[in-house]
Formats: structure tokens, sequence, C-alpha cells
């Protein structure tokens, strides 16, 4: 099938399913029960009878029976509403477009974590195998032997290996006769695998870092160095300068805040030479001060962002902080900050997120195995263990596992708007 087939049989599938979902929604919102329920049960039928289509013609044929099926039954149970529910049809739409975007987006990560519970036999199979899977074992003779399926003769029987060559060849043995034995290559047998994930990989890659790392506890202490203090350092000298900013009057304030967007022009490349420069004068290549230090010095995009907040806040907050008492810096401590903490949280996650992947910084500044970052400890692993896809997609998940258990609690603070109410009787 060519590809204006393909796209045809997607944007019929889309549409039977927007207008499948939509007509349950409606069947919910009038309080349809019996139509809801017997819409949700229409796939399963349609499963059932998938067998009796044609290869070529299933899956348009599945299409067009879900598609027709759905407006038979509306029609025959809710003759008295439309046949296109209008208003459920759209956002039914949005949301699987939005569905299939969100799974498209998953799917590297879902293959990265079968993969560091997969033989490295069997990552190299075509096409991919989904589902982690090892050879069955039995214990013949006081030894684990790897159970198969071999043809002796006409018959295919269980036989167990009882012996691998150094050519790559399997010596098999039947279960059921001890005399039928063949000496065969790979390809000519057939493991008997089942569901079996193999989580030694994840021990197996601590176990190859280096022993001074402690299994990687030294590397996570220095990512987490990196991490928190950047972290403290951009809200802190940010908010500050976005404060300044935004509700503080001085001579040059604006040409200067021009000047501040103007350097979010400059690549890293011009000004990574003139930095280094700077660190190695002050006796600080090897060490962690390079990578969390230049956090205490603002950072224009979080200045931009921020000062966009506080102008939002209305201003007789800060002229009631004043008449109350509070200097400067206590109204921008005790009245402007607590009113932008979604976007000092935004702030956070994405610096600790761009401080725990970053691998450049530590590339160039870091040189000892005991003061290395888990980025830089990972490409390291990648170097020397590449050729084990199962370890390396273990150490790889170990590391992520800490940014996305942030992202898992702290997604809210992405999505979360600022709502700032005015004063009482405006």
């Amino acid at each position: 099938m060519n590809a204006l087939g393909w796209l045809i049989i997607i944007i019929l599938g889309y549409g039977a399913l927007a207008l499948w979902v939509a007509h349950i929604m409606r069947a919910f919102r009038f309080g349809n029960k019996k139509l809801a329920g017997i819409l949700l049960a229409l796939p399963l039928l349609l499963l059932l009878i998938a067998g009796l289509i044609p290869g070529v013609l299933r899956a348009p044929g599945i299409e067009l029976l879900l598609l027709g099926g759905t407006v038979a039954i509306s029609r025959a149970l809710f003759a008295s509403q439309p046949l296109v529910p209008i208003k459920e049809t759209r956002p039914a739409l949005l949301h699987l477009v939005l569905i299939t975007g969100s799974a498209l987006f998953l799917v590297p990560f879902v293959w990265m974590v079968i993969t560091s519970v997969k033989e490295d036999t069997q990552m190299s199979k075509f096409p991919p195998e989904w589902i982690p899977t090892q050879q069955v074992k039995i214990q013949r003779n006081g030894k684990a032997q790897g159970l198969v399926k071999v043809k002796f003769g006409d018959q295919l029987k269980a036989a167990a290996v009882t012996e691998t060559f150094t050519d790559g060849t399997l010596q098999v043995e039947a279960l059921d006769d001890a005399t039928l034995t063949k000496r065969l290559s790979r390809a000519d047998v057939e493991q008997v695998r089942h569901f079996d994930p193999v989580w030694k990989n994840y021990p197996d890659a601590l176990k190859f870092l280096p022993r001074d790392s402690k299994f990687g506890l030294v590397n996570l202490q220095n990512t987490l160095i990196i991490a928190i203090m950047s972290v403290l350092g951009t809200v802190l000298s940010s908010s500050l300068v976005a404060y300044s900013f935004s509700r503080l009057r001085w001579p040059g304030r604006d040409w200067l805040f021009g000047l501040v967007l103007a350097t979010m022009m400059l690549p890293d490349a011009v000004t990574m030479m003139p930095r280094f420069l700077i660190f190695r004068s002050l006796h600080w290549i090897d060490t962690l001060n390079p990578l969390w230090v230049p956090s205490f010095f603002a950072s224009a995009f979080n200045v931009f962002l921020l000062r966009q907040f506080f102008m939002g806040i209305p201003k007789e907050l800060e002229d009631a902080s004043r008449i109350d008492g509070c200097s400067y810096f206590g109204t921008y401590w005790r009245v402007m900050l607590p009113m932008v903490k979604p976007a000092l949280a935004a702030v956070t996650i994405m610096t600790f997120i761009n401080a725990w992947k970053d691998f450049m910084g530590p590339l160039i500044y870091i040189s000892s195995p005991e003061k290395m970052p888990l980025s830089y400890v990972l490409q390291l692993f990648n170097s020397s263990h590449g050729s084990e896809p199962g370890m390396l997609m273990a150490a790889t998940t170990l590391v992520m596992t800490p940014v996305i258990v942030l992202f898992f609690f702290t997604q809210k603070y992405f999505i979360e708007g600022v709502t700032l109410t005015g004063l009482g009787g405006r």
C-alpha cells in the first residue's frame, strides 16, 4: 500500500474514533448509560470479527464498521439528537491528536526502559521485540540447559542445548529420547522463551563504575551539589535583578535591560574561551566551582521571565508594604517573591534539569574521576561499554530517574498560570 493509501486510512481512523468518542461523551452528558455502555462494547465486538476480514482490508474495514456501527446504534437509541454531536466532536478529535503526540514522544523513553531489561541477543532482532524474554532453562544432569525446539525428521520436538561450540554451533538432545542428538547452527533452532526481565543489568552497570565512585554515589553527590547550588544561585540572583528592572526606577534601567537581553544572542562558543581563562586564573580548573558559581550572576532568560511576572503585580501591594515600613529588599522578599511562586517554581525546575544533564561544562573543567557528575560518567560508560546496550540503557535509566520523578511531582508548575487579583472594591 502506498503513502496516499496509508494517509487515507489514518484520516479515516481518526474520524471514526473521534465520532465514536463524541457519541459516548454525549450519551454520558444526557445520562443515557445504556447507549454509552453499548458504544463502549462496540470495539470488543469488532475485535472478534476482525479475523474474518482479509488482511489488506482489515484496517479500513474495522474503521468503517466502527463508524457505521456508532451511527446506527446512536440513531436507534437516541434518534432525537443530531447524527454528529457538534459540541463533543471537536474536543474528542483534539484529545485524540494530543494522545497520539504524547505516545510518539513516549516511545523513546519506553524503548530505553525495555531495552535496559533485555538480553543483548534480543536487541539485534528485526522487527524489534518489545517484551523482554529469556530462554527457558531446565535442570538436566545437574546442569542448567537451554530449552529449544528442533526438527528431528518430520517431527518438531523439545530439546536441550547440551553444549555450545566455539564456532557458534549448538549440540542439542531431544528430551524424550536421549539418542536423538544434533549439531546445529543457532538459526536452525527455535528457542523456547518466556517473559523474564534481565534485572541484573542494573547492578552490573553499577559494578563497572570505578571503585572510587562507590557505585556512583560520589558522582551523584557531585551532581546534586551542582544542581542545588545552581538552583539557589539562579533563583536568588535572577529574581533580585528582575525585581530591580521591573519595580525600581533608576537612570539607564531600560537601556541596561535591553543590553541584558542582547546577551541571549551570544552563542556559548563565543564566551567559552574567556570563561575558561577567567576560571583558570582563579585556579578553579578541576573543581566544581565553574559549574555553579556563574548561576549567582543571573541569566538573561530567567531575568526576562521573572520581570514579566513582577510587572503584573498591582503597584498598590508594593505601596502598602512601604507604608507598613518595609524597605526595598523587605518588599522584594516578603511581598514580591510569594506572589511569583509559580514562576520561581518553573525557573527552579528548568535550572535543576539543565544542571543535572549538563555535559559540556564538566567536559571542559573536570578531569579527576572523583569530581565527575553523572552526565560525564555516563559518557565514559558509553565509550567503554557501548557494545553492551542492556547495561548502557540501565545506566541511562538510573541517571534519568531522578529527573523523571521530579517532573511527575512538579509538572503542574509548568502549566500553572499566575492569577493576580485586584484590590477589594476595584
